[in-house]
């Protein structure tokens, strides 16, 4: 496991978006895993200035998307499908035929998440995986207590991270409570995790998921065991760190 430590917010999200062009530009049929939220939405819009001034190209690239609300349509502004769309994809070269993210609005979420698993597969396992981190320690929607075994299912969000979300909502009724989510065992089949994390709110969790031990209960810890794993984070979330890490 790797941890980079960079000045700030733009340097952490730019080094990020190094390593994910990188990646196209050797593979240009690559699979990548992606995430929601605000952390990555620097790395989403570096890679969107990439696209437009340095010629990198999306249109062979495939994606999976960690996660989707259950009972929010797509076009939902608070849908994790709108979110990618607004904030990444309506601006590059994708092809729409490539991109999957969970659909919150299946009737058959078992089905689905065996079928999501599949996709996977057929498209040769994702090739990077961008992960973010809960104050709690969660990856993706695999809250404290998830297997570090499990695969793409439906989960019950923490009171937390419901907390945690409802800034996102006009109404706190109106937070979803559950979400189809990416399993722990999912993720680690990545060939690669960049985890990205800023702020002193995620410090804790950091310190946890570098230096603590492996456990459910902070189920980020399992990318210690993943061969080749990257955090990067910025000097704030980097702050209760007892050692010193690559800058």
């Amino acid at each position: 496991m790797l941890v980079i430590v960079k000045e700030d917010y733009d340097e952490m999200t730019r080094e990020a978006a190094r390593r994910v062009a990188s990646l196209i530009r050797k593979k240009p049929d690559c699979v990548l895993g992606l995430a929601t939220g605000s952390t990555p939405l620097g790395l989403y819009k570096e890679l969107i200035r990439m696209y437009k001034e340095e010629g990198l190209r999306f249109s062979k690239v495939t994606t999976f998307n960690l996660d989707e609300y259950v009972g929010l349509p797509p076009t939902h502004p608070q849908s994790y499908h709108y979110f990618m769309r607004v904030n990444f994809f309506d601006h590059i070269d994708i092809n729409p035929r490539y991109i999957y993210v969970p659909h919150g609005m299946t009737e058959d979420v078992a089905a689905f998440c065996q079928w999501y698993e599949e996709e996977i597969q057929k498209a040769g396992g994702i090739d990077l995986q961008v992960l973010g981190i809960g104050a709690n320690g969660h990856i993706a929607f695999n809250e404290p207590g998830s297997s570090l075994g499990s695969r793409t299912r439906i989960k019950t969000l923490s009171e937390q991270t419901i907390k945690d979300n409802a800034r996102f909502f006009e109404r706190f009724e109106d937070v979803p409570r559950y979400a189809i989510t990416m399993g722990i065992g999912t993720i680690m089949e990545a060939r690669q995790l960049v985890l990205l994390a800023g702020g002193r709110g995620k410090a804790q969790a950091i310190k946890e998921t570098v230096e603590g031990p492996i456990t459910a209960m902070v189920p980020a810890t399992i990318v210690q065991m993943h061969q080749w794993a990257t955090i990067i984070v910025d000097k704030e979330g980097a702050s209760l760190l007892s050692r010193t890490y690559d800058g």
